[in-house]
């Protein structure tokens, strides 16, 4: 078995590294099923759709210039691109939808913390 310890992982969004304000990470490579079932099959089969790949990263919410709040709203509603880098690969979402961002998400005496998902488009590894 094989363990990889997360070292020096990067995170950019809109081309503005964010990753000293990210805490968690999560890259999902999604194909839709479609059914491809036909007349005399025992067993349903399916193909790949349509891509529908996910970023969910957690960040600690900071509101001065090129900082957490700035870069993310002002891609909210938009396209833009998400760039991960982690054990030694590259993982570039061009094109991805971030629907919502939470303005303030806030306890007393903790670090503000926001959570971003970014949905849609394609995703390059290198």
């Amino acid at each position: 078995m094989t363990t990889t310890y997360l070292a020096n992982p990067t995170i950019s969004v809109d081309a503005v590294s964010l990753t000293d304000q990210c805490k968690s990470v999560v890259v999902t490579e999604v194909g839709e099923s479609l059914e491809s079932t036909a007349f005399g099959s025992t067993a349903r089969t399916y193909v790949k759709g349509l891509e529908n790949n996910q970023v969910v990263a957690t960040f600690l919410m900071a509101y001065g210039v090129g900082e957490t709040y700035d870069t993310l709203e002002g891609v909210v509603g938009t396209q833009t691109t998400v760039v991960v880098a982690a054990g030694g690969k590259t993982f570039t979402v061009a094109n991805t939808y971030l629907e919502s961002l939470d303005l303030v998400n806030a306890n007393l005496g903790e670090l503000s913390e926001v959570q971003a998902t970014f949905t849609g488009g394609t995703i390059t590894k290198s």
